[in-house]
């Protein structure tokens, strides 16, 4: 099979192209998938650099998210397509941790799921981390009410168009902040109610769209400066979620202004949820593929590239280059 391999910790230039044996046959539990599309985040950037919070050590194969065809189904696997079980020749979502940077991967069936009924493999690729984090984060972190403001930063990122498409879902009125203009006309067409460039500062801004209240919800993965501003953003009751630290350094959260509001911060951490709550993991990828089944949500990508430019694309996800996903082909 063919492989892009983290040979040292650092950047994209420790990837290299490798034809490697192809994976033994699938062990019980296990169903093999060769894969056509796989997802590219800063997750992959981070773990490349040894920073990322599960360190594998080199050499090993990078990427999470994947989809392709399974070719071979484990011992223990009920066989047949559906819920109960996985088929030779169904398309299907992959979870790999990591290893997807390749053509053929085996994985856990039980971390597996049919690729929603007018999905790409591309889409299906990019579709589960990103959207479970956003649903968990504003319907049961957050507790998202139809007509509450939400403001989300970064939101021109896969988490981000991600939060705006849910959040609009369900009845939240959205203002997007994002770095340019390209991204804040896509934050538009995914359709935030408005857009602001949070350079110079928005909580003017934010405090006029809202009729000087404030916003209910702030969806934050930056840090830093972006979330000091943001705690002088918040409406009564509000809740602050934390998502990561894009703009460099986690911010000290002002507790007296957390006092006066009556606000939340909590941290959002969707690996978490997975491990020590996998009933409501489950619970929540059936749910959001079934609304990605009726054509509710659908991901963004602005970047293609094949299999043996993996270092391209994580440049690209480096220098922000990428609005919604990136995805790597064949």
């Amino acid at each position: 099979m063919q492989a892009v391999v983290c040979e040292a910790f650092g950047g994209p230039e420790v990837l290299a192209v490798r034809e490697l044996p192809d994976p033994p046959a699938p062990a019980a539990g296990e169903i093999q998938v060769r894969l056509e599309a796989r997802g590219v985040q800063m997750v992959d950037v981070l773990m490349l650099a040894g920073t990322y919070q599960f360190r594998p050590e080199p050499p090993f194969i990078p990427g999470s998210e994947a989809a392709g065809t399974v070719v071979a189904v484990g011992a223990g696997v009920a066989v047949g397509a559906g819920v109960d079980g996985f088929a030779v020749g169904d398309r299907v979502i992959s979870r790999h941790s990591p290893g997807s940077f390749c053509t053929l991967a085996n994985a856990k069936a039980a971390a597996c799921d049919l690729i929603p009924a007018g999905f790409s493999v591309e889409e299906a690729a990019v579709f589960k981390g990103a959207y479970h984090t956003a649903y968990h984060a504003l319907l049961q972190k957050g507790r998202l009410q139809a007509g509450e403001w939400v403001l989300i930063h970064g939101a021109a990122g896969g988490i981000g168009i991600a939060a705006i498409q849910i959040a609009k879902l369900f009845g939240g009125r959205v203002i997007a902040t994002a770095g340019s203009e390209a991204k804040r006309a896509a934050c538009l067409e995914e359709g935030a109610d408005h857009v602001l460039d949070y350079h110079g500062g928005f909580r003017e801004q934010v405090k006029a769209l809202t009729g000087g209240k404030g916003v209910d919800i702030v969806y934050d993965p930056i840090g830093a400066a972006v979330f000091d501003e943001s705690m002088r953003c918040l409406n009564w009751g509000a809740r602050l979620l934390i998502l990561g630290f894009l703009g460099g350094a986690p911010a000290l959260a002002k507790t007296n202004h957390l006092l006066i509001k009556g606000a939340e911060a909590i941290g959002v951490r969707i690996g978490g949820v997975q491990e020590f709550q996998p009933a409501l993991a489950a619970a929540n990828i059936k749910a959001l593929l079934q609304l990605a089944g009726e054509g509710k949500l659908r991901p963004r990508i602005s970047h293609r590239f094949p299999l043996v430019q993996a270092a391209d694309a994580l440049r690209a996800v480096i220098n922000r280059e990428v609005i919604g996903k990136a995805v790597l082909l064949g």
